[in-house]
């Protein structure tokens, strides 16, 4: 695969180039950072109150933390950057992979030396062609001036990189099926523990970070945990790439402080909703977050205050629910999807989804009794949080979960007429 990439890149200069990346200052918190000893660096981060970008919102500084450091330990260790991006609704990644692959290597690079990991992967789904050779033309710039192989930037520490294409699946979106994925295996989920940081690729010590995660790491490091949260609205800290799809006027990606309102996003920065459509609802963080209505637009877009609204801030792209599409035909939708994906590793995940869409197929159809209901709202249970091997699941029910409870007059029409009201005769 690696021709062929090659042959493309020198036509497509869509991407910052290493030259004009230095320019911005580029670089320079990666000197910065071995100059420092690797603890410090975890501190920094961990300090900024940096969390995952990817979904799950975990301290960044924290799980680098986990990764055993000194001579004992095993090696060698991995360094992992997940860029599946398969969550529906979510591009955040693709923006910034296609557009400024370098931010990312630095990022990647301050991180593995924090952990002293010895090699580097990219893990990347097959459809992000453009992002591919952005980031195997980078790599070849970051070999070529230093930033990658041995002595990087005159110092003691050495990194390998390379760019891993996957064939793309849901699963490897969580970090123990993008391992398995990355050693050649199906993507099922690990049992934890033992956690990655442990034991993770080829049974060594691993971290795994998202691309929106690590491309905040440089700017953090050359500015220090305090400027990082400062830009914050919340104690939170950070910015965040937000971003809006569905019948907005302005559908896009916008880089806003942390815990901005929901109503500044949609109105302000999304343009509002297009003429003759009204808001109805919207999932805040993709596919597999919960619904929230127009009761919510004050709700700040932060881990905490979308958390105590009843959904996850998730990937922060929102998925917006306009009165003419069916919320129904929405929910069957995803659920279709997340049966899909499934790896059918765990028996509730397995069976329990392709249920839940053949039950929605039905009430969407015209074809649903009352007691289906029931039966949805028995999945959501069944596949909760804890009956599941992996979060793919209760992910699942997150938007049907909140769709019964805020739409369920709609559910209800479906079965009445016996036919989805907003399908033409």
């Amino acid at each position: 695969m690696e021709k062929p990439l090659t042959q493309h890149i020198k036509n497509d200069n869509t991407w910052l180039s290493l030259k004009d990346y230095e320019k911005t200052g580029g670089y320079q918190a990666l000197r910065k950072a071995l100059k420092l000893n690797p603890e410090d660096v975890t501190k920094e981060v961990k300090e900024s109150g940096l969390k995952g970008r990817g979904g799950a919102g975990f301290s960044t500084g924290m799980k680098w933390g986990f990764v055993p450091l000194g001579e004992d330990v095993p090696t060698p260790k991995y360094f992992v950057v997940n860029g599946d991006e398969m969550e529906p609704g979510s591009f955040k990644d693709r923006l910034l992979l296609e557009g400024n692959p370098h931010q990312l290597l630095e990022g990647m690079i301050i991180g593995a030396y924090a952990i002293q990991a010895q090699f580097a992967y990219v893990f990347l789904r097959w459809a992000y062609h453009q992002a591919a050779r952005a980031i195997t033309r980078a790599i070849e710039e970051a070999y070529e001036a230093g930033y990658l192989g041995k002595n990087i930037a005159g110092s003691d520490f050495q990194l390998d990189a390379s760019l891993h294409v996957s064939v793309g699946r849901y699963m490897c979106g969580e970090e123990t099926g993008l391992l398995n994925a990355l050693e050649g295996k199906r993507a099922n989920p690990r049992s934890k523990p033992p956690f990655p940081g442990v034991s993770g690729l080829f049974g060594k010590p691993t971290v795994v970070n998202n691309v929106e995660t690590l491309c905040n790491v440089p700017h953090i490091i050359a500015n220090g945990a305090g400027w990082f949260k400062s830009l914050s609205k919340t104690d939170e800290g950070g910015t965040k790439i937000y971003g809006a799809s569905g019948r907005v006027k302005k559908p896009g990606l916008w880089e806003l402080p942390l815990g901005v309102s929901l109503r500044e996003i949609l109105q302000e920065h999304a343009g509002g909703m297009q003429d003759d459509f009204q808001f109805k609802g919207v999932l805040p963080g993709g596919g597999s977050t919960d619904f929230l209505t127009g009761d919510h637009m004050d709700v700040t877009m932060d881990y905490a205050g979308v958390g105590k609204a009843g959904s996850r801030l998730g990937t922060g792209t929102l998925i917006v629910l306009d009165d003419k599409t069916c919320p129904v035909g929405m929910v069957l939708n995803l659920e279709r999807f997340f049966a899909q994906e499934s790896c059918g590793w765990c028996t509730p995940c397995r069976e329990g989804l392709p249920w839940t869409a053949k039950t929605l197929e039905a009430i969407e159809n015209g074809k649903g009794e009352m007691k289906d209901l029931d039966i949805l709202n028995f999945q959501t249970r069944y596949m909760s949080p804890g009956n599941t091997y992996c979060a793919l699941a209760p992910g699942a029910m997150e938007p049907l979960q909140s769709a019964l409870k805020y739409f369920k007059e709609d559910f209800e029409k479906h079965i009445h007429e016996h036919k989805c009201p907003w399908k033409k005769e």
